[in-house]
């Protein structure tokens, strides 16, 4: 019978911290031991690996997300005859304190759905180039939260109130639609720490940034579609990627493409 061939993509985003991004099926590989200069952010989706590290037996489950520090060796193998699936972050060495390291050695994964979703949600917006503002909002808040469990600390911190903070964030976002801001810029404009700027305005609006910021060009892109422009020229005037990640967002949010909506109409 001949070997069942794995599937991987793997690529590069555009994100300051993320280093690659990995997702991959494996039938039958093992990896040998071996080392990474980043964190290994992973989470299993189907099946279940062993891995030794530092000479320690571990198991990722899908009820797991599995952080590896760097420069400590692991290895890893499938314990079905099935495989598994994964899919994996690996983030740059100084997205997280370097002193976590003996914490991630002794316990390298937690039950914590509240973070798997984060993850999940990581990989979303990893997924897609247009997307950055929501990709560094989520890594935000992967990593705030990872930091505290290598800290032995709360991983849900309490939210201050800033309504004055969370009201300039929207003007600047208002100001910017088009062109788009960085999470990073964002934070430095405002004199404020990027995973507390979007704490404070989901806290006053309900939503993340990039949700706002997606809203509003979805409303003049509605009005540019309505008035006789094409997709992908609606697209490019309101700061969308390409038509693609328009016409994503746009079924997102109303249900229809956006040609089903002009034909509608």
């Amino acid at each position: 019978m001949a070997a069942r061939r794995p599937l991987v993509r793997a690529w590069r985003p555009e994100v300051p911290g993320v280093a690659e991004v990995l997702h991959a099926s494996f039938p039958e590989h093992a990896y040998p031991l071996h080392t990474h200069d980043t964190w290994t952010l992973l989470v299993v989706d189907t099946g279940l690996v062993r891995y030794d590290l530092e000479r320690h037996e571990h198991g990722a489950l899908q009820s797991l997300v599995t952080l590896l520090p760097p420069h400590v060796p692991h290895d890893g193998r499938s314990v079905t005859a099935a495989g598994f699936r994964k899919r994996v972050v690996y983030l740059d060495a100084d997205v997280l304190d370097v002193r976590g390291t003996g914490a991630a050695v002794d316990h390298p994964g937690w039950a914590d759905p509240v973070l798997r979703a984060a993850v999940n949600h990581l990989h979303d917006a990893l997924a897609h180039p247009g997307d950055r503002l929501e990709a560094e909002t989520r890594l935000g808040l992967v990593t705030e939260r990872l930091a505290a469990h290598l800290a032995g600390e709360d991983p849900a911190p309490a939210v201050r109130r800033d309504r004055g903070l969370a009201h300039r964030l929207r003007d600047l976002l208002d100001d910017r639609v088009v062109e788009g801001v960085t999470l990073e810029d964002a934070a430095r404009l405002l004199g404020a720490y990027p995973t507390h700027l979007v704490r404070c305005f989901g806290r006053e609006f309900g939503i993340t940034p990039h949700q706002y910021l997606t809203g509003r060009r979805l409303d003049r892109a509605r009005r540019l579609l309505l008035s006789g422009q094409r997709a992908a020229d609606a697209a490019a005037a309101v700061g969308f990627y390409d038509q693609a990640h328009l016409t994503r967002h746009f079924k997102r949010l109303l249900g229809v493409t956006p040609g089903a909506y002009v034909a509608a109409g």
